[in-house]
């Protein structure tokens, strides 16, 4: 009988801090002594910079634009503690659907079978979030990831992408699509941004997988062009993340969200917005940040 391997997603708003979570997931899932490979979905292709030190890796799409035919092998590289590393990729600027690398990406890999011959333990689909639709809906729509993870702050838009990653998932679970694991909450700061974090999860029937905490070690790390996890592996954010990576290689069980109406969302955000004016006293000026 062949082995399951462990295929997640996680999604997120540009600039949430989603691939600095997911490399380091990456790693720490490593350390563990699994095998792992981080799928970049992010046109960017910069999801496994850090893993690298620094260095980004040819992509799928571009490979093809250069060849009339890939083997798979060809656009895999080896990164930190030998977690496997692919760039999806996008198209030319301007030109074509950002999505398209995912799907071209993926379809090769399940044709040659890459994930079993690899023998993997664990498959990371490192995906932008802002838009659950097209080439970025592939993991969740397909089933190709069977749990899926958001990672979000506290910011209004932040909680809007997710609540909308929520909405894609409900969409597509009646045809086999994938289920939520829970909400990676990043960059927490003050207390309130854990409980704004919090409610939501409660309003929207999820639950939090961690809370990573805002910290400086994460871009000393990232101007090395390296993980927490390799860098500076003895402080107190790397065990944030080590905790995070037992907790998701334990997971088994995903389930439907509740993701809210926009106008319901709007609403939430309005009262939390007057809870935190009346927590500063008066000090928060008019359209000043949550």
């Amino acid at each position: 009988m062949a082995k399951k391997i462990k295929q997640i997603a996680i999604y997120g708003k540009g600039g949430i801090g989603k691939s600095t979570t997911t490399s380091n997931l990456s790693a720490a899932l490593a350390e563990m002594g699994l095998k792992v490979m981080q799928f970049g979905c992010d046109p960017k292709s910069d999801s496994t910079n850090t893993l690298r030190s620094g260095k980004f890796i040819p992509t799928v799409l571009d490979t093809l634009r250069e060849q009339s035919a890939v083997k798979a092998r060809d656009v895999i590289y080896e990164g930190f503690n030998g977690i496997y590393c692919v760039e999806a990729g996008g198209p030319a600027p301007g030109v074509g659907c950002a999505g398209r690398g995912i799907i071209t990406a993926v379809e090769l890999f399940k044709q040659q079978r890459v994930f079993q011959e690899l023998d993997l333990d664990v498959v990371i689909f490192d995906v932008l979030g802002d838009v659950v639709c097209g080439g970025f809906a592939v993991p969740i729509r397909e089933g190709i990831a069977e749990h899926v993870f958001t990672v979000s702050s506290s910011d209004f838009m932040s909680i809007y992408a997710s609540n909308n990653l929520f909405k894609g998932i409900i969409k597509y679970s009646n045809s086999g699509g994938a289920l939520l694991g829970g909400v990676i909450a990043n960059s927490m700061g003050p207390p309130y941004s854990r409980e704004i974090i919090d409610d939501f999860v409660t309003k929207t029937g999820t639950g939090v997988m961690e809370y990573i905490p805002r910290s400086i070690s994460v871009t000393q790390s990232e101007l090395q062009g390296k993980t927490t996890i390799e860098a500076l592996p003895r402080s107190a954010q790397a065990e944030v993340y080590r905790s995070l990576a037992k907790k998701i290689a334990a997971h088994e069980t995903s389930k439907a969200p509740a993701p809210l109406e926009v106008s319901a969302l709007r609403e939430w955000a309005g009262l939390w917005a007057d809870r935190l004016l009346a927590l500063e006293q008066g000090k928060v000026s008019e359209g000043a940040a949550i």
